[in-house]
């Protein structure tokens, strides 16, 4: 069976944000076209970014995809790691702040930032 890979930018159970990799089965379609199962989406959103942009750390307030369409993007995470995502690649957001929770930079969340000579532009699609 054929899949495809979801990245997930998720909160583990420390409270810190992570990655890891998801399989999303594709079931549907013909043996030449593969497809998933349909997914629900409620809003769809495009923001461009200047060469130099970077954000401060911060928690997603809503699961959402984010596809690069133009540019590279680099997520930082508290721990010091790091990920970056060129146009064509995506990560699903999903590093909500642990309910109760007082935000706090040194374990929630992640920054983001536009990386080389091209600006980032990105499409978020929120579920």
């Amino acid at each position: 069976m054929q899949t495809f890979i979801k990245t997930v930018l998720y909160t583990d159970q420390d409270g810190h944000a992570r990655f890891r990799t998801e399989e999303i089965p594709l079931t549907e379609g013909s043996p030449d076209v593969r497809l998933s199962r349909n997914f629900a989406a409620q809003e769809l959103q495009l923001r461009t970014s200047p060469v130099g942009f970077r954000s401060t750390m911060h928690c997603t307030t809503s699961p959402q995809w984010l596809f690069v369409l133009s540019g590279a993007m680099e997520i930082g995470l508290a721990d010091g790691s790091s990920r970056i995502f060129k146009a064509g690649e995506h990560f699903y957001s999903a590093d909500l702040l642990p309910a109760g929770a007082t935000f706090d930079p040194q374990i929630h969340g992640h920054w983001s930032r536009q990386v080389g000579d091209e600006a980032l532009v990105t499409l978020f699609v929120k579920d």
